[in-house]
C-alpha cells in the first residue's frame, strides 16, 4: 500500500476509534490497525456486544461510529474517499431499520414497513406494500438520521483534531493499536516514547 493510502487509512480508523471511545452509547474500541485484511486497507474493532434489547441512543450512537471515517477525512483533508461503503451501508441499514422495523421514527409512528418473514433467500428484511408518500417519507426519515449523526461527529472531531493527528502519527508508526493503547493516548499519555507532535499538515489525497 503506498504510503499516503496508508495515512488515508489511519485517518479514517482513528475517526471511527474516536467515535466510539467518546460517544456516550457506543461500544469501546478494542484495536485498531492499518494493517491490510482481505479487501479492508484498515479497521477498527469494537468491544463485543453482549446487550439483548439495543435502545434508541445506542443506534444512534453505531450509526455515527460507522460514518466517523467519512467525516474524518473530510476534516482533515477536504475531501473524501471511496474508503467509506461498507460504512455507508451499514448505518444505512441501521437508520433504514429503526424507521421501519423497530418504530423509533415520530413522523412515520410505530409501525412496521419491513418484514423478515418468509424471507427464505435471505438477505435481510423485505419493504412491505408502502404508498408513494409513505416511501418518501420513509427516506427522508433515513436521511434526516443519517444526517444528524455525521453532524455529530463532524463536531467530535473538529473539537479533538490536534490528538488525532497525534493518535494518527503514533498508528503510522506501530501499524496497530490496542483499545488500552488507544485510550492512553487518547487521554494525552505516551506508549514507549515521547509525546508526538500533530506535524504538518497532511499531503492531498492520492489520485
Amino acid at each position: 500500500m503506498r504510503e499516503a493510502d496508508r495515512k488515508v487509512t489511519a485517518y479514517h480508523e482513528v475517526g471511527h476509534a474516536l467515535a466510539a471511545q467518546l460517544l456516550p452509547h457506543a461500544n469501546r474500541v478494542a484495536k485498531l490497525t492499518v494493517v491490510p485484511r482481505g479487501r479492508a486497507a484498515g479497521f477498527m474493532m469494537p468491544d463485543a456486544d453482549d446487550r439483548l434489547h439495543v435502545t434508541r441512543p445506542a443506534l444512534e450512537d453505531m450509526i455515527a461510529v460507522a460514518l466517523a471515517g467519512r467525516a474524518a477525512e473530510e476534516v482533515v483533508y477536504g475531501e473524501v474517499t471511496t474508503g467509506a461503503q461498507n460504512d455507508f451501508q451499514q448505518a444505512t441499514g441501521l437508520a433504514r431499520r429503526m424507521v421501519t422495523e423497530w418504530g423509533m421514527s415520530g413522523r412515520i409512528g410505530k409501525v412496521a414497513l419491513a418484514t423478515d418473514e418468509g424471507n427464505f433467500l435471505g438477505g435481510g428484511p423485505q419493504a412491505l406494500p408502502m404508498s408513494e408518500a409513505t416511501a418518501f417519507a420513509v427516506d427522508e426519515e433515513v436521511s434526516a438520521l443519517m444526517d444528524r449523526a455525521y453532524a455529530r461527529v463532524l463536531a467530535l472531531l473538529g473539537e479533538h483534531l490536534g490528538r488525532v493527528h497525534e493518535i494518527v502519527e503514533v498508528l503510522m508508526r506501530r501499524e496497530t493499536l490496542s483499545g488500552d493503547e488507544f485510550s492512553t493516548l487518547l487521554a494525552g499519555g505516551t506508549l514507549d516514547g515521547p509525546p508526538g507532535a500533530a506535524g504538518p499538515a497532511p499531503a492531498p489525497l492520492p489520485v
